[in-house]
C-alpha cells in the first residue's frame, strides 16, 4: 500500500470513527438527559451528528474526499474519481473506523463496551424510510459536485440533520453506520438481524439517485 492510499484510508477510518462518536454517543448523552422525552433525545441526536458531520467534512475531504460511508465511495468509483484499486482500502477503513467509534461512545460513557443491539427496525415503512434517506443523501451529492461545491459540506450536514427528523427510520443512509451501530444498545442502535433490510434499502436509494443525476446530465439543453 503506498503511502498516498494509506494516508487516505486512515483519514476515511478516523473520520468515520469521530461519525460513529458523536451518532452513539450523542444519543447516550440525549437519552440520559432528556428524562424519557423521545423528541427531545432524538433532536440533540440530530443536532449534534450533523453539527459533528459538517466539521468532519470540511476536516478531511481535503485528504480523502470524506466519503465516510461505503456507498459514497463505490459511487465515486463508478463515476470515475476514485481508482478502482483504492476502495477495498476505503471500504476496510470505513468499517473499521465505525465499530471503533461504538466502542469509544460506550468507553466514553462508561458503557459495556461490546454490545449488540436489541433495537428492532424492520418492515415496509422503515426500508422505506431508507430508501429515502439514502436518495436525498445522494442527489445532494451529486447536484453540489456540479453546481455548489464550496457548500457541499454545509448541505449534506444540513440534509442529514433534518432527515433524522422526516424519514421513519431517522436517516442512517450509509452501510458502515448501519453495522456499527447494531454493536450499541443505545438509543442509536439497531438490532442485527435488520441490517440487510437497511443496507439494501441504502443501495437502492443510492442507484436511484445516481441514475437520475446521469439521466439528468444526457438530457439535451435546450
Amino acid at each position: 500500500m503506498s503511502r498516498g492510499i494509506a494516508a487516505r484510508a486512515v483519514a476515511e477510518g478516523v473520520g468515520t470513527a469521530f461519525l460513529l462518536v458523536a451518532v452513539v454517543g450523542s444519543g447516550i448523552m440525549a437519552e440520559a438527559l432528556a428524562q424519557g422525552n423521545t423528541a427531545l433525545a432524538l433532536l440533540a441526536n440530530a443536532v449534534a451528528t450533523g453539527c459533528a458531520l459538517l466539521v468532519l467534512i470540511l476536516t478531511f475531504a481535503p485528504i480523502s474526499g470524506a466519503h465516510f460511508n461505503p456507498l459514497v465511495t463505490l459511487a465515486a468509483t463508478f463515476k470515475g474519481h476514485l481508482r478502482a484499486r483504492d476502495v477495498p482500502s476505503y471500504l476496510v477503513a470505513q468499517m473499521a473506523g465505525a465499530v471503533v467509534g461504538v466502542w469509544l461512545a460506550h468507553l466514553m460513557f462508561d458503557l459495556p463496551i461490546l454490545q449488540l443491539s436489541v433495537h428492532r427496525r424492520h418492515g415496509l415503512g422503515q426500508w422505506a424510510g431508507e430508501i429515502v434517506a439514502t436518495a436525498g443523501l445522494f442527489m445532494v451529492i451529486e447536484s453540489g459536485e456540479r453546481h455548489f461545491p464550496k457548500a457541499l459540506s454545509g448541505a449534506i450536514a444540513a440534509y442529514i440533520t433534518a432527515a433524522y427528523w422526516f424519514t421513519s427510520s431517522t436517516s442512517f443512509a450509509n452501510p458502515a453506520v448501519t453495522v456499527a451501530r447494531s454493536l450499541s444498545n443505545s438509543f442509536a442502535g439497531i438490532d442485527p438481524a435488520d441490517i440487510l433490510g437497511f443496507v439494501l434499502a441504502q443501495a437502492v436509494g443510492a442507484a436511484l439517485a445516481v441514475t437520475l443525476f446521469r439521466w439528468f446530465d444526457a438530457a439535451p439543453r435546450d
